[in-house]
């Protein structure tokens, strides 16, 4: 145990490099595909005819398609059409897609169990529909995808760990780099392990509080 803690206090600037890259691109994912999915679940369910075709298109390929290929798409493919990023870029655009689509589809299923009630009261009181979306529709539709945001947050985190495969210095790449120094393959790897617990752990308990908070609003 000894060798693995001085292991640990050698290696702690090249750990705190790739778990600070880790939150930096989930967070910029989680954020970007949160906002994506917002503009997709309300375009689906009150977007003009040829946009919603669009976007339940772009859903269903990111819904069907792996992350590690969305990943590798995104960096390989779309050089080939003159469109460069820089492999960090391409992991958060990658990982911003897969959350954009996975939560356009929770935000669409909120949005429609919502009586139409609810839509023809707004207009009662004189609300235009955007105010209604904003004032009446998601405040409801918040509380039922909360917990699902939760998870899918958590999955962004998760899915972080693929971009080592195109070179993001994300936290798993700085512990194979590690690993391939000082050969403490189970010790890292279960320290790597914990850490990633602890940043999903962060995101489970901030969902809760923010959830009792709705709960009591």
């Amino acid at each position: 145990m000894g060798e693995f803690f001085a292991e640990i206090w050698t290696a702690r600037a090249q750990l705190a490099e790739g778990l600070l890259a880790t939150i930096e691109i989930s967070a910029v994912a989680i954020f970007t595909g949160s906002a994506l999915g917002l503009f997709t679940g309300i375009g689906l369910v009150y977007g003009w005819r040829p946009l919603r075709w669009l976007l339940r298109f772009y859903v269903d390929v990111v819904r069907g398609t792996p992350v590690l290929v969305l990943i590798l798409a995104t960096f390989y493919i779309l050089a080939v059409f003159g469109v460069q990023f820089t492999a960090v870029g391409s992991g958060m655009f990658a990982l911003s897609l897969f959350c954009g689509g996975h939560l356009g589809e929770i935000v669409r299923g909120a949005l429609q169990t919502i009586p139409a009630t609810q839509i023809d009261a707004g207009k009662s009181v004189g609300l235009r529909m955007p105010q209604i979306l904003l004032l009446v529709l998601l405040p409801q539709a918040l509380r039922q995808i909360l917990p699902v945001w939760i998870n899918t947050a958590v999955e962004i985190v998760k899915a972080s760990t693929l971009l080592s495969i195109i070179g993001v210095g994300e936290l798993l790449l700085k512990t194979q780099e590690i690993i391939g120094r000082n050969f403490l393959t189970l010790e890292f790897y279960t320290f790597a392990g914990l850490l990633y617990f602890l940043v999903n752990f962060s995101i489970e308990r901030f969902g809760r509080i923010v959830e009792r908070r709705l709960a009591l609003a």
